[in-house]
């Protein structure tokens, strides 16, 4: 496990999100990407971070997996959020040739079969794009939050990434959907329009669906499968 981990660790004791965030920024610089899906999570992140950077003229990396099943809202949250802040996303691709060859042995909706295929799909489209960026950097930032789902109760706001050798930081981990809403009320952050119609949250779109009352977050997500198995692999060591 890298050092590195393990003084950052203790180093980022007592610190808010905010100071975590510009902590890595500056620590990290150009070897540092925050992983952005879009979510209000993120979209959070993004306006600390850029908050930070731009005061201080500093880049700042932040990716969006464009996986080629991605709603229209999502699309359009892209360029809306690029105008307000005045910056361009890493915006990753899968490779054409694997899902063409995909679809030719399995059709459009392989994913629906079995927990196999869908992981499959999600390893061609998210998981492979992601290792490629990770490449050039040593660290990660994300907007997991432990009360998502079950499979991330026991998220830490400093971890170590086994799968891709990196260090992990999720600034917002210990947050309650309440304080991320407030955050993007107070300060007027652009968020997906599916967010307001019963979409807490979005993925692809033929995998995604609004969830029902007493439902959690990501019930939405996969939801014919059971709700352990509710990870593509970008945050599991599949």
């Amino acid at each position: 496990m890298n050092i590195q981990y393990q003084q950052l660790r203790d180093e980022l004791v007592g610190f808010t999100s905010q100071d975590i965030i510009q902590y890595v920024l500056k620590l990290f610089r150009d070897r540092i990407v925050i992983a952005s899906s879009l979510s209000l999570e993120d979209q959070v992140i993004t306006h600390m971070a850029l908050e930070y950077t731009q005061k201080v003229s500093q880049s700042c990396r932040i990716f969006v997996l464009e996986t080629g099943r991605l709603h229209q809202e999502t699309l359009a949250l892209i360029s809306q959020t690029q105008e307000k802040y005045k910056f361009i996303y890493e915006v990753l691709y899968p490779d054409q040739a694997q899902v063409e060859s995909l679809v030719a042995k399995k059709g459009n909706f392989s994913f629906y079969d079995s927990i196999e295929n869908r992981k499959e799909c999600c390893h061609i489209r998210k998981v492979l794009p992601l290792q490629k960026v990770l490449a050039t950097a040593d660290a990660w930032i994300t907007g997991q939050r432990q009360d998502q789902s079950i499979t991330r109760n026991m998220l830490d706001i400093i971890e170590w990434d086994d799968a891709n050798q990196k260090i992990k930081i999720n600034p917002l981990a210990n947050w309650s959907n309440q304080d991320v809403l407030a955050y993007i009320k107070k300060y007027n952050i652009p968020y997906n329009v599916l967010h307001d119609r019963g979409y807490p949250s979005i993925g692809c779109e033929p995998c995604t669906r609004a969830v029902k009352s007493g439902e959690d977050a990501r019930a939405g997500r996969w939801w014919w499968e059971s709700a352990d198995q509710k990870e593509c692999g970008l945050h599991s060591s599949e």
